[in-house]
């Protein structure tokens, strides 16, 4: 008599299951979470705030002496045209530097590690940047106290201060998406520095942000009046002079969200092909 031995019957593998969706307040937890980290950084490397703590002071005494009694005449006559210009130009150079912060931590393999976490894949960004904006906050505050100690006087009153404060942090953040784009496709974050400076030093400096494009040639006024920083720059001049909100105003929230609609899909896309 024979015994016939029977294999046990293989069990089959499980199906993976499949990561739930990650829904709008998903990702602004993990923003959040990510901006928590950012803050984390620069408490434990406060050398990351040097920019935004010396330079709103150096441009405003800088500038403001240099160029006010050949161009209002005296210092005091002047404070109302270069504080929001100084502003503007201040902040919005602080935000180049997310983009060489963000090539950095992919240099040293940080946001390896992001990808393979079932987070929102736009987090990782969007929470590097949202952390950024204290720094721009900072920039922000320094250069308005300065403007008030060197005896400017904003007749636009507290809502206008906050509000052209507001504005140009609404700003910076959306033109930070332009940086953190280079930092992503970029191969070091001196890249990232050089490619910044071509392009913002036009921006900043052929603006109304030191004198009245009616001093300038023709053709530079023609710039001047299409370059989005000169919106920005009226716009915070209406608010924090006269308390008003005008056409500039409008345009430049309008161009933020073009910036942060437009970049922000395609660098998450970089991102995560390159990160």
């Amino acid at each position: 008599m024979t015994a016939t031995i029977t294999e046990p019957a293989t069990k089959p593998r499980p199906l993976p299951i499949p990561a739930p969706p990650i829904d709008l307040r998903q990702t602004f937890a993990n923003t959040m979470t990510m901006a928590y980290r950012g803050l984390l950084k620069i408490k434990h490397n406060p050398e990351q705030l040097f920019d935004v703590v010396i330079q709103p002071i150096i441009f405003t005494l800088m500038f403001t002496y240099i160029f006010g009694g050949a161009i209002s005449g005296d210092v005091k006559s002047y404070l109302p045209l270069i504080i929001p210009g100084i502003m503007v130009q201040t902040v919005v150079l602080t935000s180049v530097t997310t983009g060489v912060q963000l090539r950095e931590d992919m240099e040293k393999g940080v946001f390896d590690r992001f990808k393979s976490l079932p987070i929102a894949r736009i987090s990782a960004l969007s929470g590097a940047l949202t952390a950024d904006m204290v720094r721009y906050f900072i920039a922000t505050t320094l250069t308005v106290v300065m403007g008030l100690i060197m005896g400017y006087r904003p007749h636009g009153g507290v809502f206008g201060v906050v509000g052209a404060a507001l504005l140009v942090i609404v700003a910076s953040f959306a033109t930070s998406w332009i940086w953190a784009f280079f930092g992503v496709i970029a191969n070091k974050a001196s890249a990232v520095q050089g490619y910044s400076m071509l392009i913002m030093f036009p921006l900043t400096f052929c603006s109304p942000a030191f004198v009245q494009p009616e001093t300038m040639p023709g053709w530079m006024q023609g710039f001047v009046n299409v370059n989005p920083v000169s919106h920005l720059i009226y716009a915070c001049r209406d608010l924090m002079n006269d308390g008003h909100i005008g056409s500039h105003f409008v345009w430049t929230l309008v161009g933020a969200a073009v910036l942060v609609t437009v970049l922000a899909p395609i660098t998450v896309r970089a991102y995560m092909r390159k990160a």
